[in-house]
């Protein structure tokens, strides 16, 4: 009789084996829905872009030096994007000679910074203070945060707009 119990246990053991393999089988198949895959689905009709939106991603900040339009590489950076909210409808900054070498402006708001020690050249426009607007037409080195460059523009004739006395500064964005 002793011989029988082993056997019976390697049966039932087996009969359990095989029927956890066959839940598993089942849970492991893919279900079948009536509904066609994603893939065959028809897409749906895209929603109107909100214009605002999209005329803010092509919004251009210009820049003028007295009555001279300059062009300027803008960086992509917060401080850039916090200036052209604050040009919005137009921003003009009353900019005072400052060292031989710079133009200084208060934008009477202080914006996002990431100051980095910098060497600027004739161009170079920075953000300092988190407050302050300066145009290079010299250079300095100092901890600034880069708002863009005036890349139409000489030294000679960035020295000649802007080394001869206080300028205003206009801003808009289009």
């Amino acid at each position: 009789m002793k011989p029988i119990l082993p056997l019976v246990l390697i049966v039932i053991i087996a009969a359990l084996c095989v029927g956890c393999g066959s839940a598993q089988s089942q849970a492991a198949a893919p279900v079948q829905s009536a509904e066609p895959a994603p893939a065959e689905k028809v897409p749906a009709a895209q929603p109107p872009q909100d214009s605002k939106a999209e005329s803010e991603e092509t919004e251009t900040m210009h820049m003028k030096i007295g009555e001279t339009d300059v062009e300027v590489a803008w960086e992509d950076n917060a401080s850039v994007e916090a200036l052209k909210e604050l040009s919005r409808g137009g921003l003009s900054i009353d900019m005072s000679m400052y060292g031989g070498f710079e133009q200084v402006g208060s934008l009477g708001k202080s914006l996002p910074r990431e100051d980095r020690q910098t060497t600027t050249q004739a161009g170079d426009i920075v953000l300092y203070s988190a407050n302050q607007l300066v145009v290079f037409y010299g250079s300095n080195s100092w901890a600034y945060t880069r708002l863009g460059r005036i890349a139409d523009k000489s030294a000679s004739e960035l020295s000649e707009l802007l080394g001869n006395g206080d300028v205003t500064i206009t801003l808009t964005l289009e």
